[in-house]
């Protein structure tokens, strides 16, 4: 059974009236809610005595016209972009989680060779000591050398809770991170490099600094790696002045909304940050009207957020951490800068990362915006990060194909799996 017209109509009266009590009073008006007054406090906001977020430069808040942003010339002769894909965590009857990952990069003008290069990491986690996993300690090279490959196993008893996800987290972040350290050195000096996603594998982090007896990371070797892997990466690209961003699609951060609450502003209408930078850089009248109004792209000045965990994890968390990770330069160059773009006409916020040991120059953030605004000018989403997605993306039949291999696991299906199935997403 389904919706009947009636029902659809009695929902469709309910969204109405739900609607007019948000309309703004004034459709004019170019702020709500005192989204100025909340900008000014951004220049330098700090809870508990601590830095949360820092404006770098000046407060602003910019506009550029889609059509002649992408009609003018890419400030870099060559873009570059790493993304993976990945089978997802399959768990099997007999307790074995195992996610198979395969990262690949892309470069626009396009470079079939680069293209070529793989890297696929499957990562296994079984709770049981006496399971024995065949893991390869080197990578084992296939395709001619054009690709490699290697089986991990995540220490037992380390997992209790969010087994899935772990296992995904760090097959994902080890495939793309050991891709980029692999062919780093064969980028064009250039050029302009975009990964998919944050700049650092922040969910993994957090499990590094959280004491829960329900994920251990802490005590994995994997972790570790990874870890210096990605201050490897920004090492690389501080040493070179070589600029890398963080394109963040789907920006979920809370901080400074809750920090605002807790300094005293209850009556805040959002959650999450996302939230507010959508109405700082739109107004109510460009939201009602769907016209050329809506024809441009808005972005902020860039930010730092020099008290989270990503650089703190250099030396203030446990001895394990302290003694085992390698930093070339000061703890603040590690810090995570940002600035955010909207497309009104999309109605879509993007999150830009990149480390303070580039940002912090003033014409190594003019270069990154403008590439950034010329990207999505272009193609909305930077058409390199785009195709390195096409390129690494496991489909649906590979999948199946992949998982037939276990002729001695048999996947751990639910009811729900076999009801509503997998399909592939677009995009």
């Amino acid at each position: 059974m389904t919706l009947e017209p009636v029902h659809i109509k009695a929902i469709s009266e309910l969204a109405d009236r739900i609607d007019r009590c948000l309309k703004p009073d004034d459709l004019e008006k170019d702020e709500t809610d005192g989204v100025m007054d909340i900008l000014e406090r951004l220049k330098e906001l700090k809870h508990d005595g601590k830095i949360v977020l820092k404006a770098i430069g000046r407060l602003k808040r910019g506009r550029v016209d889609i059509e002649k942003m992408s009609q003018s010339q890419d400030p870099f002769p060559v873009t570059y972009s790493c993304d993976s894909g990945s089978t997802t965590t399959r768990s099997f009857d007999n307790g074995l989680y195992v996610d198979f990952c395969h990262c690949a990069m892309a470069s626009t003008p396009t470079d079939l060779e680069l293209h070529n290069r793989r890297t696929i990491v499957a990562a296994t986690y079984s709770p049981g000591y006496s399971v024995h996993i065949d893991t390869t300690d080197d990578w084992e090279v296939v395709d001619g050398g054009a690709s490699r490959c290697q089986i991990i196993r995540i220490s037992p008893g380390l997992l209790s809770k969010r087994i899935d996800r772990i296992v995904h987290d760090i097959a994902l972040y080890l495939a793309e991170s050991e891709h980029i350290l692999w062919l780093k050195d064969e980028l064009d000096p250039r050029g302009f490099f975009i990964m998919d996603g944050p700049i650092y594998p922040k969910h993994l982090m957090y499990w590094m600094v959280v004491e829960s007896e329900d994920v251990m990371l802490l005590y994995d070797p994997h972790t570790e790696r990874i870890l210096q892997n990605y201050i490897d990466i920004v090492d690389h690209h501080i040493d070179k002045r070589l600029p890398f961003i963080g394109f963040v699609k789907n920006p979920e951060d809370m901080q400074i909304m809750q920090t605002l609450r807790k300094e005293g502003m209850k009556e805040l209408s959002w959650i999450m940050d996302a939230q507010f930078f959508k109405n700082l850089l739109s107004s109510p009248r460009h939201r009602e009207e769907k016209s050329r109004h809506n024809r441009y792209i808005a972005y902020t000045n860039w930010f730092m957020q020099p008290n989270q965990f990503y650089e703190r994890m250099l030396d203030t968390t446990s001895p394990l951490v302290k003694e085992k990770l390698r930093a070339k330069y000061p703890q603040e160059y590690y810090s995570l800068t940002f600035f955010v773009v909207y497309v009104p006409s999309k109605n879509l916020l993007f999150k830009i990362e990149a480390p303070y040991g580039l940002t912090q120059d003033e014409g190594m953030r003019d270069i990154i915006t403008r590439k950034v605004l010329y990207d999505i000018g272009v193609s909305e989403i930077p058409a390199t990060l785009k195709k390195a997605d096409s390129i690494a993306k496991i489909q649906v039949s590979e999948r199946k194909q992949i998982l037939d291999r276990f002729r001695y696991s048999r996947v751990d299906t639910s009811y729900n799996e076999t009801r509503w199935g997998e399909h592939d997403e677009d995009g």
